[in-house]
């Protein structure tokens, strides 16, 4: 580019990126990034290892992607990959790489697909890389897992909004050639939150596997769905050639070939394939934490301000001052409160796709096993009709009715309710051990044991309260 400056901006948005993540807060500040979005099977892993020249990602079946990676390009002599987890332990087998985010991945979702949104944040060094940093994210899906259907979608969406909602985020939309571009997942949650597309560049993959006769020109002159920033087309690897580990120089190389040779593309080869691609996300990321530079400045001086006041109140801090435990114990109280009310509503962090508990539990419990406990309760239809007969004509005594009288109806509704006290309170027995586990996980996430050592009083107190 010419400018040392504008090439060291991208290296400062990572320094700040690795500062709040280990923090694990952002401080109130939108670090200018580049999200990755794109279905199931767009292709978005392929485009992220052929920038690096490695095969360093996980892949497979079904959600592979279950936490934001993200993914630091650095170009630099030597070649190696680092996380911010293990800093100081530099991999050069790339092997190693995929093997590390799958277990870093494990560490918080566990093994059962679950997700998360806290992100694993890598940094690989290659010369033949330019500065780069994008944030790779779970491919969205439509499935049904278990007695959630469409659960672990929405919790992918949300994820996925939390990064593009943001003015400083640019989105690379990952769609294959070989679907319609109208019904492209990844376009339409763009345009959501960039109706004009002025943040949105487009990204066409498998264009070598478009029907015969066939071809996606339109779409990369951008005179379909037009993006601001236009669209680029790339040429991956298939999955047998992945099978059967072709080399990604190799693979970049037959994609040079294919955009020069064929005949729709022919005309603009120039401004197609991996390598335009990642040329073009580093001019446009540098230009863009460049116009969001001075923005950024302001609010860091602003939050340095804040800091700075707030270390001045505690120049005269003591531990032992009641008002700084009745404080904290508030804040616990009230984190416990914010993380119950997640496990009840279903609006958790993380998504247990193995076991139902929480508030799912407790709605099966009332539509699935009250149901089935009413249905084994016995019932005479010959025996009731009798009841009922009898009750009608002993209130009518001597006398001789036309109509059913109210206290034979109430008798003998009384008496079949009577009946479902049992099931009744089995079932409120069954919610009432499910809260007390949800209040057991919730304690355990809040340091409240700190504060409450003997948490089984406060499970009965629980328990006697609902």
């Amino acid at each position: 580019m010419g400018n040392r400056g504008m090439e060291d901006l991208i290296p400062l948005i990572n320094k700040l990126q690795d500062a709040f993540s280990s923090i694990g807060q952002s401080c109130n500040l939108d670090l200018p990034q580049i999200a990755v979005v794109g279905g199931q099977s767009a292709g978005k892993s392929s485009v992220l290892e052929n920038f690096v020249g490695r095969d360093f990602l996980p892949r497979g079946s079904g959600i592979v992607t279950r936490r934001p990676l993200i993914l630091q390009l650095v170009n630099s002599n030597a070649e190696y990959a680092e996380f911010l987890h293990c800093k100081g332990r530099k991999f050069v087998d790339f092997d190693e790489v995929r093997l590390e985010i799958e277990a870093e991945t494990d560490r918080l979702t566990g093994s059962n697909k679950g997700i998360s949104p806290i992100p694993i944040n890598l940094r690989v060094c290659s010369p033949n890389v330019l500065n780069l940093t994008l944030i790779d994210l779970p491919g969205m899906t439509k499935v049904a897992i278990g007695d959630q259907p469409h659960d672990i979608e929405h919790q992918i969406r949300d994820m996925i909004l939390q990064f593009i909602t943001k003015e400083s985020c640019l989105i690379l939309a990952v769609t294959p050639a070989n679907s319609d571009l109208a019904n492209s997942d990844a376009l339409k949650i763009a345009k959501e939150v960039d109706p004009q597309g002025l943040r949105t560049v487009g990204v066409i993959t498998k264009l070598d596997l478009m029907d015969e006769g066939t071809d996606a020109r339109d779409i990369l002159e951008n005179k379909l769905l037009p993006l601001r920033r236009g669209y680029i087309g790339v040429v991956n690897r298939s999955q047998k050639d992945i099978d059967g580990k072709k080399d990604i120089r190799a693979a970049l190389a037959a994609e040079r070939k294919f955009f020069l040779s064929h005949p729709g593309y022919r005309h603009i080869a120039e401004r197609m394939g991996t390598s335009h691609l990642q040329k073009t996300l580093n001019q446009q990321l540098t230009n863009h934490i460049r116009d969001t530079l001075p923005g950024l400045r302001s609010k860091l001086q602003s939050q340095l301000l804040s800091l700075e006041k707030e270390v001045e109140e505690y120049k005269n801090y003591r531990p032992d001052d009641p008002s700084r435990k009745t404080k904290a114990l508030l804040q616990m109280v009230q984190q416990f409160g914010v993380d119950f009310e997640k496990c009840i509503e279903g609006s958790g962090d993380q998504v247990d796709t193995s076991n139902l508990s929480g508030g799912a539990k407790i709605n099966r419990i009332f539509h699935e096993r009250f149901p089935f406990e009413l249905v084994k309760m016995e019932f005479d239809e010959k025996e009731l009709r009798k009841e009922i007969s009898y009750a009608i004509k002993n209130i009518h005594g001597v006398r001789t009715g036309l109509f059913t009288p109210d206290l034979a109806f109430e008798a003998i509704v009384k008496k079949q309710i009577i009946k479902l006290k049992e099931p009744c309170l089995k079932c409120i027995d069954l919610v009432i051990q499910e809260l007390i586990n949800t209040v057991r996980q919730c304690t355990n996430k809040v340091p409240l044991g700190r504060v409450v050592r003997n948490r089984k009083a406060v499970m009965c107190c629980f328990a006697c309260s609902t």
